[in-house]
């Protein structure tokens, strides 16, 4: 009998008790449940920022890249070179434009940064004053494309002009090579120019 008078007593405390168990097993998912929005949110700031660097690095790959296929230079002479013993590049030394620094007018070579359709062109004269014939060709790699020649006869002057579409790889050189023993005329009013660009670049 005193068992049964006790039975209410212990199914009430174990009641209270499996109520304290569960406030505190809801009390640690919420926390828990807590933790895993925090994390959530910070894993989507996260994903922001990413998102934000990689627009970030695409678009400065892409200035990259424009920079890097923008390719244009004009020079001119401005000073009577030869003759020399030996086929001599034509230093061309007045720079008129030279975006992407692909003319070099220590060497007078022109150096491709990007693989592509090319346009040169060169003008060349002569001026009679007991010179040599004048005698020049854009070259490629040490390769003739094309050339020009001025004789010194009857007329005291001459001037010629040449041009070429050419397919250059990355690092291919190009420049206008003054034969052995021959020799242009320059002065202050610049007949002698070697220009060239960039048409369009190939995969």
């Amino acid at each position: 009998f005193c068992f049964l008078l006790q039975s209410p007593h212990i199914e009430r405390h174990a009641l209270a008790t499996l109520e304290l168990n569960l406030g505190a097993q809801m009390q640690k998912m919420a926390t828990v449940e807590a933790s895993l929005q925090f994390y959530k949110s910070q894993a989507q700031a996260l994903e922001k920022i990413n998102q934000a660097q990689d627009a970030q690095l695409k678009s400065l790959l892409a200035v990259s890249s424009l920079s890097s296929t923008q390719m244009a230079f004009s020079a001119a002479l401005g000073t009577s070179i030869g003759p020399f013993g030996q086929d001599t590049p034509v230093k061309y030394q007045r720079i008129l434009s030279n975006i992407g620094s692909g003319y070099n007018p220590a060497t007078g070579i022109f150096t491709a940064m990007a693989r592509g359709m090319y346009y040169f062109s060169y003008t060349m004269y002569n001026n009679d004053g007991g010179q040599p014939n004048s005698v020049v060709s854009l070259m490629m790699n040490s390769q003739k494309m094309v050339s020009t020649w001025g004789t010194v006869a009857k007329d005291t002057q001459d001037s010629a002009t040449n041009a070429a579409v050419v397919q250059l790889e990355a690092g291919d050189s190009v420049y206008v090579q003054l034969y052995a023993n021959r020799a242009v005329f320059d002065d202050s009013y610049y007949y002698n120019t070697f220009s060239g660009f960039l048409l369009f670049t190939l995969s």
